[in-house]
């Protein structure tokens, strides 16, 4: 049986805890709302490419780093 991929949001909450931010840190550093995140992080939305930069470097992690 093979394991389940992480989605982009799963991998993102796992970076942002990792280094104890909140959500709406984040959507202030990315500029978009604490909701926008968590629709993110709960798959029911996918953010832009310029989006998900904007959260890598607010991460500082690399964007490649979110599709582990």
């Amino acid at each position: 049986m093979r394991k389940r991929k992480e989605n982009v949001g799963e991998v993102m909450r796992k970076f942002r805890k990792s280094i104890k931010m909140t959500q709406e840190k984040l959507a202030d550093s990315v500029g978009v709302s604490p909701k926008y995140i968590q629709y993110i992080e709960t798959a029911r939305r996918n953010p832009s490419l310029k989006t998900l930069y904007k959260i890598a470097k607010a991460l500082k992690v690399r964007v490649k780093d979110l599709f582990s």
